[in-house]
């Protein structure tokens, strides 16, 4: 692994995240972004083995290098994170007066998803024991 940094579209679920001073505090579970767009919003980071993942927002993000992701914030605030929430769909809200086939174009084009964990137990006890045990 390197110490030079990397761009966010490289990042990976398993990638290590430490705190500010460098103490490790979990692994990604998830990058949120708009790769079109280029923007970074944020990663659910793995925290525990069987807790909820914790949102840590692209401004809390510092270095990125490959395999590790250092926070710009303490062990202890990361821990009063939020759980992660998997960001709502884009969608046009139309008014009530809209024709029936606009409203199936609209449920089409936006669809609502009910929110599934990205990453199993199996994958994050896989990555708590390279963690321990090293790669």
């Amino acid at each position: 692994m390197s110490d030079d940094p990397v761009s966010w579209f490289l990042i990976e679920p398993g990638w290590k995240v430490v705190d500010a001073s460098g103490d490790e505090v979990g692994s990604v579970d998830e990058i949120t972004g708009d790769s079109e767009e280029d923007i970074f919003n944020g990663l659910s980071v793995s925290t525990s083995l069987l807790g909820h993942p914790r949102y840590v927002p692209s401004e809390q993000v510092g270095a990125i290098t490959e395999g590790r992701i250092q926070l710009t914030i303490s062990k202890e605030q990361v821990e009063q994170l939020g759980d992660y929430e998997e960001p709502a769909t884009s969608a046009q809200i139309l008014p009530e007066g809209a024709g029936a086939l606009r409203r199936v174009e609209g449920s089409v084009e936006a669809p609502i998803h009910s929110h599934e964990e990205r990453v199993n137990l199996v994958t994050r006890l896989r990555d708590a024991l390279r963690r321990l045990f090293g790669r």
